[in-house]
């Protein structure tokens, strides 16, 4: 038993470091091995797959079979298979799989599937004829009133009269590419390219081979497609430079010396940065070059959580649900009362991004019904949901705060009303003027600048 174990360990620790999406299951249909790449195509972790069976956590179309289920039924391989199907939280994921059967002497003792993943793919391949008349968003497309959406709208509209580079602050799936793509599509340089990168997606050398080495390598492969850096690609036009706080130091020090001129360019090109996280802290945790911060920073643009503004959430679901009801050619009218409380209750952690998903899985399984019900949600979601009232202590005290009337809000809200105050209170205190401010609370004369524009403090004087 030793044997096998040490040696099922060794397997697991081989499919890790593969960049195939590997998945064993066992012949009861349970999975053994579910390795990373696997959880990178599906959007899982490893506790909500490993020892599970695979029904309970995937979802597929009532036509077809899980590839691995249909080769332990047939015990032949199946190669070269496309497979559409849900995860737990109802996202659509499409797969090429080769899949075996795994026999122990002449028993059948299970699967394995090997997969590639063609989820983006697909959906380009699908939505092609949309993008081609409406590939870029504008700020017609920003759904939501709250102040400080707003504010950040406005600065947005200021930034498409020049060329200046924008840095977008705010959490994963805030919206920060709709707002790169809204400055673009209304600045002079609408009709030239907008090239997107998420700096996080992919290894440094090829992203350094992306930013600064085009031509002079090109030259040399003769005879092969022509090499562009994503600075070539955008010319004339934008360059979106997402979670830039992802680059190493020595690529952010060459993006710096292009900003600043050091590096000369053949080509016209804006830069949009966004970072996903508060860029002082950033900077201060060596995340983020401070001269980097400077350069980007000349326009800074601030999105709010989604829970910072639950006044827009009835707004954001309704256009999400007349979206997926042209998406998928249904009639779903809206969200039960229950559930529409228990939406406007919720943190949404994952922002706007999440409620998409959210909403786009209660369509996968709300059926011949017109009314998303809770049942309709993703099984993750509820799961999440069940696991935040499964405490009874905690229950019991949340009902009571409820009937209180008090409401508790997540540290971190609470952390930035308190710092709001306190920055108001010392800015009226030093008469609006900003030196004395800074160093009475101990900071910079920038930090304090970047948090009066972050939280949106108004200049009651001069300074």
């Amino acid at each position: 038993m030793q044997k096998f174990e040490k040696r099922l360990y060794m397997y697991e620790k081989v499919a890790e470091h593969l960049e195939s999406g590997v998945h064993v299951i066992d012949s009861r249909g349970k999975t053994i091995i579910y390795n990373r790449k696997m959880r990178e195509i599906e959007g899982m972790e490893i506790e909500d797959v490993l020892d599970k069976n695979l029904l309970d956590v995937f979802q597929f179309h009532s036509e077809e079979e899980s590839t691995l289920l249909q080769v332990l039924k047939t015990k032949e391989p199946a190669l070269n298979v496309k497979q559409t199907y849900y995860n737990i939280n109802g996202i659509e994921i499409t797969t090429i799989n080769d899949t075996f059967p795994i026999f122990h002497e002449d028993s059948l003792a299970g699967a394995i599937e090997i997969a590639r993943d063609v989820t983006m793919l697909e959906k380009m391949m699908r939505d092609n004829l949309h993008k081609r008349t409406n590939s870029l968003y504008t700020f017609d497309s920003i759904i939501g009133g709250h102040a400080r959406l707003q504010e950040a709208v406005e600065t947005g509209k200021r930034a498409t009269r020049t060329s200046s580079p924008v840095l977008i602050c705010g959490e994963a799936g805030t919206g920060k590419e709709l707002f790169a793509q809204s400055i673009h599509n209304g600045s002079s340089r609408s009709d030239r390219p907008f090239i997107s990168q998420n700096c996080a997606s992919l290894p440094q050398d090829m992203l350094e081979s992306l930013l600064f080495e085009g031509d002079e390598n090109a030259a040399s492969n003769s005879g092969k497609e022509h090499h562009q850096t994503l600075f070539q690609q955008a010319k004339g036009g934008t360059l979106l430079l997402d979670e830039i706080n992802s680059l190493t130091t020595s690529l952010q020090r060459k993006l710096v010396n292009i900003l600043q001129g050091s590096t000369d360019l053949p080509y016209d090109v804006r830069v949009i940065a966004t970072v996903n996280e508060d860029p002082i802290d950033a900077i201060a945790e060596g995340r983020l070059l401070k001269d980097l911060y400077y350069r980007l920073s000349i326009v800074s643009i601030f999105i709010p959580s989604l829970r910072d503004r639950k006044e827009d959430l009835k707004e954001l679901i309704s256009f999400f649900i007349s979206q997926f009801n042209h998406h998928f050619t249904m009639n779903i009218r809206g969200l039960t009362e229950e559930t529409e409380n228990i939406f406007l209750k919720y943190e949404w952690p994952g922002n706007v991004r999440e409620l998409e998903h959210v909403i786009e899985g209660a369509f996968n399984l709300v059926g011949s019904d017109e009314i998303i019900d809770f049942n309709h949600l993703p099984i993750g979601f509820r799961q999440r949901l069940q696991h935040i009232s499964s405490n009874p202590k905690v229950q019991e005290e949340t009902d009571f705060l409820y009937q209180a009337g008090i409401d508790i809000k997540p540290l971190e809200v609470f952390v930035e009303e308190a710092e709001t105050y306190y920055i108001q209170k010392a800015l009226k205190h030093h008469e609006y003027n900003i030196t004395k401010t800074a160093k009475s609370l101990g900071m910079s004369r920038q930090n304090l600048q970047y948090r009066m524009r972050k939280y949106g403090i108004e200049r009651g004087g001069r300074y």
